[in-house]
């Protein structure tokens, strides 16, 4: 049996089926200041379903894009949800200037450019993403470090993990860089599972490790490992972004909300998620997928004993991952 933590290249501290990296430090009664850069499909998304589930850990929602009417529009539309009994329940919603976009407690970054229409359904549409989002990724970071940005920079836009990369090399320092694209991956996963009485021990048993593309690790049971199982429900799940995009529509919603939103939300309050962080020294290294939590001692990494084909598929997509930097 194989422990994830023989991946992470950096300062650990190890713990009975958990690691601790130092960074990341959850900030306890404290209510964020969050901003939002690109009010797109995903962006937009996220903003409803965080104001709708935020209100304990949000404390306003900012947010930008370069389209004027769309932030308009978005400000007006979210700032009237109201709760009959209490029209005041959610985060008021704010315009933000580029110019202040970093005048905030997290800095979500949904912004894209190229995204492949729905004839393209041959090809990774996360990773077509690359190049462009790269250098739109690295000017936004090296504006953060600018006006001296202290707060969290989180990855939303696809592929997240090696744009949460290009964060650290625009001058983002690590801990305070976490991608968010896998929580989608389970909520795929499990859907599957529900539907599929041969996966009904993800449900309980399961995790997903690595990229949300085609890198993607799912375990049907993290306890009682499968690897036949395994890689099957993992092709489900990765071709569930192409299904929905064959019916005419884009994936987004489910990535904004279960990967956005929610894994966000979970990140600050100090729950369990998943989400992408850093397993590198220097810049050597790679943002990987994994099952964690802030505390106030760092950022806890799940460290379970892994089956040696489940730490090997795992090992395979680091090292992926590490090539695309």
């Amino acid at each position: 049996m194989r422990k994830l933590s023989e991946l992470h290249q950096g300062e650990i501290i190890q713990r009975d089926n958990t690691f601790i990296v130092p960074g990341y430090q959850l900030q306890k009664d404290q209510k964020n200041r969050v901003n939002i850069l690109a009010m797109g499909d995903v962006g937009g998304t996220l903003a409803l379903a965080m104001l709708l589930l935020g209100n304990d850990i949000v404390s306003e929602i900012g947010i930008c894009d370069i389209n004027e009417k769309n932030v308009s529009r978005w400000e007006q539309e979210l700032n009237q949800i109201a709760m009959p009994e209490d029209p005041s329940a959610f985060p008021e919603v704010l315009p933000v200037e580029m110019g202040d976009l970093f005048q905030c407690d997290v800095f979500v970054f949904c912004a894209s450019t190229g995204v492949p229409d729905l004839s393209q359904n041959d090809v990774d549409v996360r990773m077509v993403q690359l190049e462009k989002n790269t250098k739109l990724i690295e000017t936004y970071a090296k504006a953060a470090v600018q006006t001296n940005f202290d707060g969290d920079f989180f990855v939303v836009s696809d592929p997240v993990d090696p744009l949460c990369k290009a964060a650290l090399r625009g001058g983002i320092s690590a801990s305070r860089i976490q991608g968010f694209g896998l929580g989608v991956m389970n909520g795929r996963a499990a859907y599957h599972a529900h539907r599929n009485p041969a996966f009904s021990s993800y449900i309980t048993n399961g995790r997903v490790f690595g990229p949300h593309g085609s890198d993607l690790v799912v375990a049907d049971d993290i306890y009682h490992y499968d690897d036949a199982k395994s890689k099957e429900l993992t092709a489900l799940t990765v071709k569930a972004n192409i299904e929905v995009r064959e019916t005419g529509f884009k994936p987004y919603i489910a990535p904004a909300v279960s990967s956005g939103a929610i894994s966000i939300l979970e990140n600050l309050r100090g729950h369990w998620q998943y989400s992408s962080a850093w397993f590198g020294d220097g810049e050597d290294g790679a943002f990987l997928g994994v099952r964690n939590r802030r505390t106030e001692a760092g950022l806890e990494i799940e460290d379970l004993p892994l089956d040696d084909l489940l730490f090997e598929r795992i090992e395979r997509a680091y090292t992926n991952l590490k090539r695309l930097g």
